[in-house]
């Protein structure tokens, strides 16, 4: 299948996806913690992260979003659901960007690292990850195919 005859689901589920992926690899480096960590996952991971959910956010603010919202029943609720969308997508946007950064001090300097934190940071970036897609896939998802 070609990039042109992906619908609009499609492309969403191909963000969850490799959100979903990301997840999954920071829980390795969380779990491997503190002795067995893979130092060239972490800086692939380092530089994969912000770029990978900065995509699929802005991907759902311009193209999504505007598509649910002058088509809800009720446009109050799925407005305030938005909102709420979008300040995850800021937090996580700028969780990303820290777990980055110590990702790639803990390559630099593992012996300065603090292993607690670092840990804390990557498993509760990743389970609020996946609860916001859940909740798109639950939610959001559903209403896009009434609309389609």
């Amino acid at each position: 299948m070609n990039a042109q005859a992906l619908t609009l689901e499609d492309k969403i589920r191909g963000h969850h996806k490799s959100q979903l992926e990301l997840c999954e690899r920071l829980e390795k480096i969380a779990d491997d913690l503190p002795d067995k960590y893979d130092r060239q996952e972490c800086l692939s991971i380092a530089w994969q992260l912000y770029p990978a959910v900065r995509s699929a956010h802005r991907f759902e603010e311009q193209e999504l979003f505007p598509l649910l919202v002058p088509t809800a029943a009720s446009e109050e609720e799925i407005s305030k659901s938005i909102e709420r969308l979008k300040f995850e997508h800021w937090e996580d946007e700028s969780s990303a960007e820290d777990i980055s950064l110590y990702l790639r001090q803990l390559i630099r300097h593992p012996e300065s690292a603090n292993i607690g934190k670092i840990s804390y940071m990557l498993r509760g970036f990743f389970e609020g990850l996946r609860r916001h897609i859940a909740f798109e896939t639950e939610h959001l998802l559903p209403k896009l195919r009434e609309i389609q």
